[in-house]
Order: C-alpha cells, then structure tokens, then sequence
C-alpha cells in the first residue's frame, strides 16, 4: 500500500482516490479547492471519480451495492432503502422520515445479519440520508461486504471480536481513569453523540440542550433536530457568559455540550467558569464534553465533565480506515446512575466484530502516536505563527486563560490538530493546491491530513460560519507522524510559492 507518510494523496491526479488507499479507507482525496467546490455542488466530474469519502456523507461503493441489492428484493415501485445495523436504527430512520419527510415509510429485516431496513419514497431519499448523516447508527463497509456474500460470520471471529472489545475498553478506561464496564462502544463518533443525546432528552423530556462555543457540524445539527432543540452559544465574544446565565435563570437543560477544544478553532471556552455560574445560580445540569481533538492522552475532560464522547475513528484508531465511537460515565457523577441504567437498558448499538478486531489493532500504541503528532503540531503552531504569509493560528497553546493547561494531564501535550488562515485570502485556493500532504476530510490520521475546513463542514452557511468566527478560507491540519521537519519543510514550500 502507498505509503502516505512519504508519499502523500495531494496531486490533481489523486482526486477521488480514497485516504488510506483501500477498500476501507473513510476519507478520500481532494486536492485542489476547485475539487472541493466541485464535490460541494455535486459537479460530476469530482462526483463521478470518487472511490470513497467520509461514510455518513458519502454512501461507500460497497454498501451502495448492499442497498441496490436490498432495494431490488424489497423496494415496491417509487420506493428508495437504506440499510443499518439493526431494526431498531432502521426504526428510528422512519421516525425521523415521517417528521420532516413527505411519505410513508416500512421497516423490514435483510440477511443473515437480520439488518434494519427503512424503505420510503423516493422523494424522502434526501431526508433519510439526513438522518444517516446526523446520527452515524451505520452498517461498516466490512459488514457491508460480509452481507453481499450472504454468509454469517463464524463464531471464532464472533469470540474474536468480543474479546477486542473488551481490550477497547479497558484501554479506553485506563486513559481515562474510569472503569471498564462504564465505556460504551457504537460505530461511529456521532452515534455515540446521539446515543447520548437520546439519553439526555429521554431522562430529562422537552428540556434543551445548549451548545457551548462553535462545534463540529452534526453535533449541532443533532440537537437541533431532535428533542426539545438547543441553544446555540458560539462564544465570538465573552458576552456569552452572561447569557448562559440569563438562560439558566429561567430555563431547566437537558444538558450542556461543549468540546475540549473545539473544532476547528482550537479554542477552549472556559467550562471552570460556565460551572461556577450554574453553582451560583443554584443550578446542576449535566456536562457532555468531546474530547476528539485533543484526547484523553492529553487532558483529562472528567475534572468536570460527566459525559465524555469520542470518535475513535480519529487519534485512537489513526490509520483511518475503521469508523467507531465512544461514551464513557464518569463513576462519580450524581448522575451516574441514571445514565448508567439508560445505557445499560437502551443502548442497541455495537461494534461488528471485524471492525472491534482493527481497531483495536490499530489503537495498541494510542498513546505513542498521539504524543508524536502533538509535539508535531507544537512544532507546526510555532512556524506558521512566526510566517509573514500567515495571518492567524488557531492551536490549544494560544489559550490565553489557562483553561487547555487546566484539564492537561501531567505528561500531556498540545493538540495535534490546528487551523489558520492567511494574510491574502485571495490567495489560498493556490495555497492549498500546492500543499504537498494528504488533502481530504477527518483528523488524527498517522499522515498529516489538510482540508479547507469551512468550505467542507459549512458551504452552504457560510456567512453564518464566519459570523460565528470561522473563516471562510480557514485550512485545518491534522498532524501526522512525519518528523517535524519534514511537516515544517512541505508548508514553506508552499507558502514560499506564494
């Protein structure tokens, strides 16, 4: 297989091959900012070469031959499917068509697998593929694979799978000095946010949540769409503190969200001072914190958060080619009990197998890798910041009030991941065509990975990004393994073409 460390997917020629460059890579290769205006208004020239992309936003070869196989048994004329893990993802799907959708809807079951099946109208088809997106409760490309071939797959792989899972999780617990039988695994980062989410809005019915500081996408976009709805606080300003306390004042919460830091500015609003005000108002709500970006090799997010959520798809798997999630309860929490009975009762999603045995393969030397990248990304942060072509970097070292180093474990590093933009926003297309790294979406990935983040995450919202304080022309990097020179060496280049 190519190796991306010293070979990396960034020439035009590499549109639409898949990051890493197999059957199972999640990403997929971009490389020039036309490309990635053109996968953003599905031009078929970009749409057309694409071998694979991130799988809740871009339906894999493979399992587009599991739900063409699927429709062509099951569909009933004008019908469209899509396929998940189990009846009840499938059920859920329904629910969420005949919301916001136009038609009715029919739950089934396909394979030896017995996956869920929501069948609708064709109509609905962008509306089912809204909820596949937000809530990530997937079938892998693996099981996707083993289902075509009609086949269950064997006990000893079954046992297999069973004794990864329980590595995942007592590693999870080690990192994160909580206990094993309190980590929850799903297939994916935000599966694991929705599972909390429907936790939240279940145990705590037509209360909000509220969202701390601009997040990933779909983080917002679940609250946004299910249960009571949010409020969205993006902390351009600290007037946003005050705020929180005037809604806290007259309103009881589902729970808060906030990530740690935030992604894709790097920015860590201060979750000390966001519960000191819930104390002085003689308020407890609960706290979910993403520790994604930084891991818990890094911080320690449970010195205040009661829920922590990662994708493991990122830093913990970093070869990129295995999607997963977790959910970890902090034992301690006064609401510990509830959610660990919630969890324990309701919680329908898993790991296949083969996807539990890679990852947790890939997820052995966790720590080594993080600790790498992270001195990579101090070591990126500290050229970029003294480059006169460089206008802003956004990175966890330049949080003047202390809040990054506060949850930092003793040993711990900076974030591996960081953004910036330039001084000549007219210049960045050729800036990025010319970036010789891996270009596409995700992050923690062995090889450093770049995307123009804003133009990804938001094309269609825009100004409303940048009123929220994210440039539209922001580049996000995500630190590899490389040796830092070599990191440091590719961007001068870059920028010296300027």
């Amino acid at each position: 297989m190519r190796n991306l460390l010293t070979n990396p997917l960034w020439r035009p020629e590499d549109l639409g091959v898949p990051i890493p460059p197999t059957q199972y890579g999640v990403s997929v290769c971009l490389p020039t900012w036309k490309s990635v205006v053109g996968y953003e208004e599905k031009d078929p020239g970009v749409i057309n070469k694409l071998q694979s992309g991130y799988p809740r936003f871009f339906i894999h070869p493979t399992v587009t031959k599991l739900i063409e196989s699927v429709e062509k048994e099951l569909a009933e004329k004008g019908e469209r499917a899509l396929v998940f893990p189990k009846r009840i993802h499938a059920e859920r799907c329904a629910q969420f068509v005949r919301k916001y959708g136009k038609g009715k809807t029919r739950v089934m079951e396909y394979g030896p697998e017995h996956l869920g099946v929501t069948l609708f109208s064709k109509d609905d088809y962008s509306t089912a593929r809204l909820y596949w997106r937000f809530c990530g409760e997937i079938p892998s490309i693996r099981q996707a694979e083993a289902t075509l071939l009609g086949k269950k797959i064997g006990r000893d792989i079954v046992a297999e799978g069973k004794n990864a899972v329980r590595a995942i999780k007592e590693r999870l617990a080690t990192f994160s000095e909580q206990d094993a039988e309190d980590v929850f695994l799903f297939p994916s980062g935000m599966s694991a946010i929705f599972a909390v989410h429907r936790m939240l809005t279940t145990l705590s019915p037509r209360l909000k949540t509220i969202q701390i500081d601009f997040p990933y996408v779909d983080t917002l976009k679940v609250q946004e769409h299910f249960g009571a709805g949010a409020h969205f606080l993006p902390f351009v300003n600290d007037d946003d503190y005050e705020n929180f306390r005037k809604i806290i004042r007259v309103e009881s919460l589902a729970a808060i969200f906030a990530e740690l830091p935030s992604n894709p500015l790097l920015k860590c609003v201060d979750i000390r001072r966001i519960s000191e005000i819930m104390s002085a108002e003689k308020r407890r709500v609960p706290i979910v914190i993403d520790d994604t970006a930084a891991t818990s090799v890094n911080i320690d997010a449970f010195l205040i958060a009661d829920v922590v959520v990662t994708s493991l798809t990122k830093a913990f798997s970093g070869a990129g080619d295995v999607l997963a999630g977790s959910v970890i309860l902090k034992r301690d929490s006064e609401f510990y009990s509830a959610f660990k009975k919630f969890l324990d009762e309701h919680n329908d999603n898993e790991l296949w197998p083969l996807d539990a045995i890679v990852l947790e393969e890939h997820s052995r030397d966790f720590a080594e890798r993080v600790r790498t990248a992270s001195k990579n990304g101090d070591a990126l942060n500290a050229f970029l910041s003294g480059h006169p072509a460089v206008a802003r970097v956004y990175h966890s070292s330049n949080d003047a009030r202390g809040v990054y180093d506060y949850f930092r474990k003793s040993g711990g590093g900076n974030c591996f991941l960081l953004s910036f933009t330039l001084k000549d926003a007219s210049k960045t297309p050729q800036f990025y065509d010319s970036l010789e790294f891996c270009k596409g979406t995700s992050l923690g990935t062995n090889f450093t990975l770049m995307c123009p983040y804003t133009l990804l995450a938001h094309y269609d919202e825009l100004d409303w990004a940048e009123s929220c304080g994210v440039d539209r022309n922001l580049i996000r990097v995500s630190c590899g393994l490389e040796p830092a020179e070599v990191i440091i060496e590719r961007m001068k280049r870059a920028l010296d073409r300027l």
